[in-house]
């Protein structure tokens, strides 16, 4: 970050006012009569209604239109372990973006807590509040078990999105650029380095897909994973492949169509892309710095598609382009969860819209004349209005379609 942004983004955070969110009544409260209502003695009536009928919270409250964004700051952006308050920033900027994209509103909270029982124990006695609980910045493996149990536990959506937003962004992209390719991905061969969240939750989309397990690789910092390994956890064991000689990260690439990275910068070595079947995808999305630059991908590998993380590039993954969407489509049925096919329709919704005509308004934003499907045009642009109808709408149809919705397609929806 040079040192004009990093001025300016401390700017922006401290002026006008500290922070990036802040609340505001949504009734008249002007006079005694609208206070006797908003509090004492009215706001009995409603007390009273939910202590009968607990699901009147959602006619009396703001719990079906609230999302929790909860973390613990150990894994906060590409900075590591900052601590709780510390990553308060991120989590306000990610309620921010709730707000802006899907009008949910947001509240952040984080927990100084480590330790994945108590986190879960804190979470689970708050949860009845939201109508959506939204995971974030918490480090491998705690993650896996603190949303599992969490999930268990709650009968409102819990989502960590380290793990499935980014899992669902980068599939979308993947299918699209497949297909450009000439390839399907049953057939592809592909290649995850970064055995964390978003590794692992991307693979366990990928499969769900169509991808053979059999051809998914993935790599951390001690190589491929594979069944001779002792070191595995149960989720990289999973994807454990059979011992062969494919033990490093450029083994692994021999013939592969889709190199994903989800790493740290600079661990993609040029001379390594030689050894990709013709015709490579190549997302390396760590970020600021990726793990290889997509001008020097590129002009190794002329018939290659890139992806990154940043948005200085084209086909940028970015979970903001789900997350909003995903939660306003289960908070409109009521969903109890998210589960597998709510997050494949989100997929599809994606990797669809990419293929419509895109709107005048997002070209001016992002500056261009022209902008449709192609290589450097694989998944939309955050700024895409349409983003909101499509992904949501889908979202709700699967939520009905697998039996967690509590109530019937919205009559606003498309």
């Amino acid at each position: 970050m040079t040192t004009t942004l990093q001025e300016a983004a401390l700017r922006y955070h401290e002026f006008p006012i500290p922070g990036k969110l802040a609340t505001h009544i949504t009734k008249p409260c002007n006079g005694p009569e609208d206070l006797a209502l908003a509090y004492s003695p009215g706001v009995a009536e409603p007390v009273l209604a939910i202590q009968a009928n607990v699901e009147d919270a959602y006619r009396y409250t703001g719990k079906g239109n609230l999302v929790a964004v909860i973390s613990n700051g150990t894994a906060v952006l590409g900075l590591g372990d900052c601590g709780a308050l510390a990553g308060k920033p991120v989590m306000e900027g990610k309620a921010v973006l709730f707000k802006r994209f899907a009008n949910l509103d947001c509240f952040d909270i984080e927990v100084d807590e480590k330790e994945p029982k108590a986190f879960i124990e804190t979470v689970a006695r708050i949860a009845c509040t939201f109508g959506g609980i939204n995971l974030e910045d918490i480090a491998a493996p705690a993650c896996f078990e603190i949303e599992e149990a969490l999930q268990a536990r709650c009968d409102i959506p819990v989502f960590h999105d380290d793990q499935h937003g980014t899992a669902i962004v980068l599939c979308a992209a993947l299918l699209n650029a497949l297909e450009l390719q000439g390839k399907r991905i049953e057939d592809a061969r592909i290649v995850c380095v970064g055995a964390g969240a978003a590794g692992i939750a991307s693979m366990k989309l990928a499969l769900s897909l169509g991808a053979q397990r059999k051809h998914l690789y993935l790599v951390d910092r001690k190589g491929v994973i594979a069944t001779d390994r002792s070191d595995l956890t149960k989720e990289k064991a999973e994807f454990a492949q059979a011992p062969s000689e494919r033990k490093t990260l450029a083994g692994a690439l021999a013939g592969a169509d889709v190199f994903i990275g989800l790493s740290g910068p600079g661990l993609l070595r040029e001379e390594w892309l030689g050894l990709m079947a013709e015709k490579p995808i190549i997302f390396a999305l760590s970020n600021p710095v990726p793990e290889i630059m997509p001008e020097v991908a590129l002009k190794v590998r002329k018939d290659s598609i890139v992806g990154t993380g940043r948005s200085d590039y084209p086909n940028q993954v970015n979970n903001v382009l789900c997350f909003p969407f995903l939660f306003r489509g289960a908070l409109d049925v009521r969903a109890s969860r998210i589960n597998e096919p709510m997050k494949v329709a989100a997929v599809h919704a994606l990797a669809a819209l990419t293929r419509e005509p895109v709107p005048a308004e997002v070209l001016a934003a992002y500056g261009k004349t022209s902008l449709s499907f192609g290589a450097d045009y694989i998944i939309p642009k955050p700024l895409d209005p349409r983003l909101n109808a499509k992904v949501s709408s889908a979202v709700a149809q699967a939520a009905i379609s697998s039996g967690v919705a509590r109530l019937p397609y919205p009559a606003h929806y498309p």
